[in-house]
C-alpha cells in the first residue's frame, strides 16, 4: 500500500510539532554563559543514498575560547512520529578539532516500530546533537524522506520492505536548530555571534551543505532525548558511500 500525500503531510506535521517547531513568539533572554561553540557548516557527503548506507557527515565548528575538554557529537534517528520510544542513537564521537568527518550506521531494522511499508516509507527526522561536559548545547534536525526509486514500487510497494531497493533523501539545505545554555568552563566575554537577531556570517555553499546560525533558524523548542542505542541488525552493514547531494521539498499541512 502506497503512502498517500495526506499521510505524508500528517506525519510531517506531527514531526514538526514534536521535534522541529519553534515556540510561538519566542523570547530572547540574555545569558551569563554565552555560546563558546558555533557550528559553521554541516555537509552530508552521500545524499541521496540507499536506506542502509552509513551517514557520512562533515562538520565544521569554531570555538570562541579554548575548551578544556572535547565535544561529544551524536546522531539520532527518529523511528516513529508517534512515540520517542523508537528513537535510535546511531553513533557518537568525541571531537576536539574544528573540522571532522562523522560517520554513523543506518538505523537497525529490528529497532524500528514496524517493518511494514506504511511505517517505513515517508517522512521522518534525524538529529545531530553536540554536548560539552555531558551538557547538550545545540541540536540540528533534518527531515528525511524514505522511498523507492522504481516506478512500479512507487505505485505498488511490496507487502514486505525490500531493503535493497529502499532509498533515503535528507533535506540537508533546511536544518532546524535549537540551542541550550551551557556553563562551559567559565563565563567569558560575549561574542558578536551570540546575538540571535544579528547578521549571519558567510558560509559555504553547495547543494550538499547548509549554513547554520541565521536568526530564523534559532529556536527554543527542546527535542526529546534518545531512548535506544542502535545495534546493527542481522545481515545489515553500512554499505558503500557514494558521493551525491540533494534534498526533498516538504510541504507541511
Amino acid at each position: 500500500m502506497a503512502v498517500s500525500p495526506y499521510d505524508v503531510s500528517r506525519l510531517t506535521l506531527d514531526l514538526s510539532l514534536r521535534y522541529l517547531s519553534p515556540l510561538p513568539n519566542p523570547t530572547v533572554h540574555q545569558s551569563s554563559h554565552p555560546p563558546q561553540v558555533n557550528i559553521r557548516n554541516i555537509e552530508l557527503l552521500n545524499n541521496p543514498a540507499k536506506f542502509d548506507d552509513a551517514y557520512n557527515f562533515r562538520i565544521k565548528f569554531e570555538a570562541i575560547a579554548p575548551l578544556a575538554e572535547d565535544l561529544e557529537w551524536r546522531l539520532i534517528y527518529v523511528g516513529s512520529a508517534k512515540s520517542e520510544e523508537y528513537d535510535q542513537e546511531l553513533d557518537s564521537c568525541m571531537a576536539g578539532i574544528n573540522a571532522f568527518d562523522f560517520q554513523a550506521p543506518a538505523p537497525a531494522h529490528h529497532l524500528l516500530p514496524s517493518i511494514e511499508p506504511d511505517e517505513i516509507l515517508g517522512v521522518t527526522v534525524i538529529i545531530i546533537t553536540a554536548s560539552y561536559r555531558d551538557k547538550e548545547f545545540v541540536r540540528v534536525g533534518y527531515y528525511v524522506n524514505t522511498y523507492y526509486e522504481e516506478e512500479e514500487y512507487k505505485e505498488n510497494p511490496p507487502p514486505t520492505v525490500d531493503w535493497e531497493k529502499l532509498h533515503r533523501n535528507v533535506l540537508i539545505e533546511k536544518p532546524k536548530v535549537t540551542r541550550f545554555q551551557n556553563p562551559w568552563d567559565s563565563a567569558t566575554q560575549a561574542s558578536p555571534f551570540d546575538a540571535p537577531n544579528g547578521p549571519s556570517a558567510p558560509y559555504g555553499s553547495g547543494s550538499g551543505s547548509a549554513p547554520l546560525g541565521s536568526a530564523e533558524m534559532i529556536y527554543n523548542a527542546p527535542l526529546p532525548p534518545p531512548v535506544q542505542k542502535a545495534a546493527p541488525g542481522p545481515g545489515q552493514d553500512a554499505g558503500s558511500i557514494e558521493n551525491g547531494h540533494g534534498g526533498m521539498e516538504v510541504d507541511v499541512a
